[in-house]
């Protein structure tokens, strides 16, 4: 999810000079902790992406239990069908798919949450699934310490697109 706020795809000279209100909220959008946007926009200016993104993993390693919950509370409920999902099979995986996130969110008590950025459209699906049923082995120690890693994950890949610089 691409941020819509006025920092959008604005670069990271526009989001280290918006004000911070509207630099908090551009990074709610990025991870739903409070306490973790707040940190990110305190120490403002980022002088590169790599900075920002050091940041944010500082801060996300730095996340307690709580406010993980708080910023997996965030994360969208409900699986979306996958772009690169197509073809025969597909409507059977779907329902595999459903079904595999209801019993996640039984098993753990949130949302199950994976970074894609590094996969074509086309394996998204079945990484999906692989995740998935690998992941409802663990146990709820292990899959704390997984989930906040993905969590981390998606975070920086939001953060590099927030500071993309705008296309004309």
């Amino acid at each position: 999810m691409v941020p819509q706020g006025r920092t959008a795809g604005a670069g990271l000279a526009r989001f280290n000079t918006v004000p911070r209100e509207d630099a908090e909220a551009a990074l709610l959008t990025c991870c739903g902790c409070g306490r973790w946007a707040q940190r990110i926009a305190a120490h403002r200016p980022y002088p590169d992406l790599g900075s920002l993104l050091a940041a944010s993993d500082e801060a996300c390693y730095d996340l307690t239990p709580a406010e993980v919950n708080e910023a997996l509370a965030r994360e969208s409920v409900s699986p979306r069908p996958l772009a690169g999902a197509r073809g025969p099979g597909t409507l059977a995986a779907h329902t595999a798919l459903r079904a595999a996130h209801a019993e996640y969110e039984r098993r753990f008590r949130h949302v199950f949450v994976i970074c894609l950025d590094d996969y074509r459209e086309d394996e998204q699906l079945d990484q999906v699934l692989c995740a998935l049923r690998s992941r409802l082995a663990n146990d709820v120690d292990e899959e704390r310490v997984v989930t906040a890693e993905e969590l981390r994950r998606l975070i920086r890949g939001r953060l590099t697109r927030l500071a993309a610089p705008a296309h004309p």
